[in-house]
């Protein structure tokens, strides 16, 4: 069995933080987004928030009209955020839990405890023909609970692993690794596509594109800050780079 090909997925949302900063149009997470495809980017994430921090209505719109790689757009399984998806119709959208407090996504969306609430709205995506994802710890319950609800598409929250290699913790690090490990094994045999993010950098990414299960990465934070240093198309290109030495060590593992 081959290894599927890795895609790089780049989350322009804090350029338009910066952007927001101090209002005005410059700059422009468009112009980023054609840029980091130009990298070498497999499509762009962008995450409209309830409260529009960052990345605002005419971003989205403009983004779906103007770029060439698909668009995969993160929101919170509301109601106003599923009219806006059906009527934009994105190539992708990644259902994360949203509070108007944190500063980033804290952690997985709870697809069990919600499961009655998911279940019409990805039905909805569906029907308009998005792909659907679920972004979720690599939790067994979760992971079950997903494919239940038929999102074909989970995005496994690495930022406890990420966290713990940041603080040199490495009994915790190893251990949310092999969560992240067994979850994205679990996930594949139960027929889902399985993505990852959340708190990755160049080395974390290196190591996690060895998992012959993950197909795509979505990367933001650490590119956008990154590119303040080297510039946004140096930023993607290592990080493409630092992908595809990871993916060389993958070992294709035989189907459950």
């Amino acid at each position: 069995m081959s290894v599927p090909q890795l895609r790089l997925g780049v989350n322009i949302d804090h350029v338009a933080t910066i952007r927001n900063a101090r209002g005005g149009r410059h700059p422009d997470p468009v112009r980023a987004a054609k840029l980091a495809i130009e990298a070498g980017a497999d499509g762009i994430t962008a995450h409209l928030r309830e409260d529009r921090r960052h990345i605002s209505d005419d971003d989205i719109a403009r983004l779906k009209a103007s770029i060439a790689k698909p668009l995969n757009l993160e929101m919170a399984a509301t109601p106003e955020m599923i009219d806006i998806a059906v009527r934009t119709r994105p190539r992708a959208a990644c259902l994360v839990p949203e509070r108007r407090a944190e500063r980033t996504t804290e952690g997985g969306l709870d697809a069990a405890g919600q499961r009655a609430g998911l279940g019409p709205r990805i039905a909805a995506l569906r029907e308009a023909g998005i792909r659907v994802s679920l972004f979720i710890a690599p939790d067994r319950k979760q992971i079950e609970t997903a494919a239940a609800l038929g999102a074909p598409v989970i995005e496994i929250h690495t930022g406890s692993w990420c966290h713990a290699l940041f603080d040199g913790d490495k009994s915790a690090a190893d251990h949310e690794w092999r969560r992240i490990c067994d979850g994205a094994r679990l996930a594949r045999s139960l027929g889902l596509e399985v993505h990852a993010g959340h708190g990755l950098d160049f080395a974390s990414a290196e190591t996690i594109a060895a998992r012959p299960e993950i197909v795509e990465l979505n990367i933001g934070h650490f590119l956008i800050g990154e590119a303040v240093f080297t510039g946004l198309a140096a930023a993607v290109k290592a990080m493409r780079a630092a992908m595809d030495r990871g993916r060389a060590n993958a070992i294709a593992e035989p189907a459950v």
